[in-house]
């Protein structure tokens, strides 16, 4: 599972959307959200939502970071007029957050939420199921006191119905406790089959059954996209705050965005020695977590996937650029590329081999030169037909190539990459 964080503005959108059906109608949630950018200011959207200008209002940057209070940034029970203000003057300027620098861009708007109560709630995926954390003493300083933060487990082969809840409801209010856990079992539901790998609402309370979020942060499993783009919406994946795509992101980010396969990039040190170019989500992840449990992770230069049966010509134009950005610069030790993936399920290996050997033609010479190392391993449809192609490829182009079916581990074509590296340096 790849987790990939998402906007505030996003996570109550898609909440408002499908609230009432995990909760069969207890549980409520207006999702009065606006998001105002460079492009779409508070002006425009009040057109559409009329509540911005009746109602008081909460506004906060929503750019993938948090502690929006103790840096300056949030602005709360304040009218329209206010708003328009504040914004016209945080918009587009640089500020500083932990170690990241960056222009702020996106601010969330919502109306502001009388707090007579902070509670805390939050979900998380582990190994076997997943966590649900909950406390009485919800806040910005939650953390401080997490002693009091009650956590159950629910396993991934059972429901919310089958968990005992009692744990997380005892320093409840008696009165609310049937409302209460209501809300954490909708939003539970919501969480899991929306494919949610981190959830979390702090501070949140709850009255008459409208549940009234104030904070959210969430994070997605962006693997089941094929399953929820519909249930999601046109949900956005944001770079992290003060991180600009570059121009070769950003290419293949508009590729993807065109396609009905998943084409994905991100460039972490474009001086690494080690590349990879790996088909599924899921199989890019094991492969860099290989690199990283190999002690080589500082030498990653990028993550990424193409998956879904891509084009042959999708397939040449990322790995084209794949191998542009590898050859940029030269390493004295040498780089290695791992051109990896599970076993297939339906994307045609050969028709992507295809695509990847056009782009290994117009790179040959350079990949001699910088004295490039490549192991191939994949399994799928055609499998045999692609591996036969790739190889005879990299005869005819004179490059330096070891090429596996699926009886070679995934994990183990990496430990011989890294090793062959290690041992040329």
């Amino acid at each position: 599972m790849a987790q990939r964080g998402i906007r505030e503005y996003d996570a109550k959108r898609i909440l408002a959307r499908h609230i009432e059906r995990f909760s069969s109608g207890t549980v409520s949630y207006q999702g009065k959200v606006a998001l105002v950018t460079p492009e779409q200011s508070i002006e425009a959207l009040s057109k559409e939502l009329p509540w911005l200008k009746t109602e008081k209002l909460t506004v906060k940057p929503d750019q993938l970071f948090g502690k929006r209070g103790k840096h300056g940034l949030l602005l709360v029970e304040v009218d329209y007029d206010e708003a328009k203000r504040w914004l016209a003057e945080k918009m587009n300027t640089e500020v500083t957050i932990g170690n990241s620098r960056g222009k702020l861009t996106h601010f969330l708007v919502q109306p502001f939420i009388e707090l007579a109560k902070e509670y805390y709630l939050a979900f998380a995926g582990h190994r076997d199921g997943d966590y649900i954390h909950f406390s009485t003493a919800g806040g910005m300083d939650i953390e401080a006191n997490w002693d009091k933060v009650t956590t159950v487990s629910v396993p991934i082969d059972a429901t919310i119905e089958n968990v005992e809840l009692t744990p997380i409801l005892e320093l409840v209010r008696a009165e609310d406790r049937d409302a209460l856990k209501n809300v954490v079992t909708a939003l539970f539901r919501f969480y899991r089959e929306l494919h949610f790998g981190f959830l979390e609402y702090n501070p949140f309370t709850f009255t008459d059954g409208e549940f009234l979020p104030v904070d959210t942060v969430a994070r997605l499993d962006d693997t089941a996209q094929f399953l929820c783009s519909e249930d999601w919406g046109d949900v956005e994946f944001p770079v992290p705050f003060g991180r600009e795509l570059r121009a070769e992101e950003q290419y293949i980010k508009q590729l993807d965005e065109k396609s009905g396969s998943s084409l994905k990039l991100t460039i972490l040190n474009p001086q690494g020695r080690v590349w990879t170019m790996v088909a599924g989500g899921g199989a890019s992840v094991i492969y860099a977590d290989t690199v990283v449990d190999l002690g080589l992770g500082k030498e990653l230069a990028n993550y990424g996937e193409y998956s879904g049966n891509p084009t042959t010509d999708e397939t040449y134009a990322y790995a084209k650029t794949l191998l542009e950005l590898m050859t940029r610069e030269k390493a004295e030790t040498g780089k290695v590329l791992i051109i990896g993936g599970g076993i297939a399920n339906f994307t045609d290996v050969a028709k992507t081999f295809d695509g990847i050997i056009m782009a290994l033609e117009q790179y040959a010479a350079k990949l001699k030169e910088h004295g490039i190392k490549i192991y191939v391993r994949r399994g799928g449809p055609n499998y045999e037909a692609g591996l036969a192609k790739i190889r005879a490829a990299a005869e005819r182009l004179g490059l330096d190539m070891a090429v596996h079916g699926p009886d070679m581990h995934m994990t183990k074509v990496v430990r011989i990459a890294l090793t062959d590296l290690t041992e040329v340096a």
